[in-house]
């Protein structure tokens, strides 16, 4: 995300994890995921080009955890909109003067997935935002893992 968890680079710490309600969520969505990523816009020189990572997704109650198997990176994120096919999630982290947004638009086909990962990183100084980093990120998936469910 996938999202920053394995796209950012640098000696960040991991987002404290958060939680959210999950709505309706397509079953395909589960399970284990390889996903490649392409930077097509940034504003800052402190995103990577180009990523793959593994993604497993589990639900657990209102509970959406993605885990990265390549870094360890843990994320419980909240679902914003979902229906048959498409799927927005949002994941929020805050370390020390930095609050990270990172937002996943994909489009589910059956065992792939494509659409966009927009990360925005804010640095506060006072409570004031006195700098915004960025970049949008075209994202492929692949399952590899897990049962897909055509309910």
């Amino acid at each position: 995300m996938f999202l920053c968890i394995g796209i950012c680079s640098g000696n960040a710490q991991q987002p404290t994890m958060l939680t959210g309600t999950v709505s309706m969520v397509p079953k395909s969505f589960y399970g284990t995921w390889r996903v490649t990523s392409q930077r097509v816009e940034q504003n800052a020189d402190i995103f990577k080009e180009k990523s793959l990572d593994i993604w497993n997704l589990s639900r657990t109650g209102d509970v959406i955890t993605l885990y990265n198997m390549f870094n360890g990176a843990k994320a419980e994120i909240n679902v914003e909109n979902s229906d048959d096919s498409h799927v927005i999630f949002t994941k929020y982290g805050k370390n020390n003067k930095k609050k990270l947004t990172d937002r996943a638009d994909i489009y589910i086909d059956g065992d792939t997935f494509s659409g966009y990962d927009y990360i925005k990183i804010d640095t506060y100084v006072n409570g004031k935002i006195v700098k915004t980093q960025s970049a949008k990120y075209k994202i492929k998936g692949e399952k590899i893992g897990g049962g897909i469910t055509t309910e």
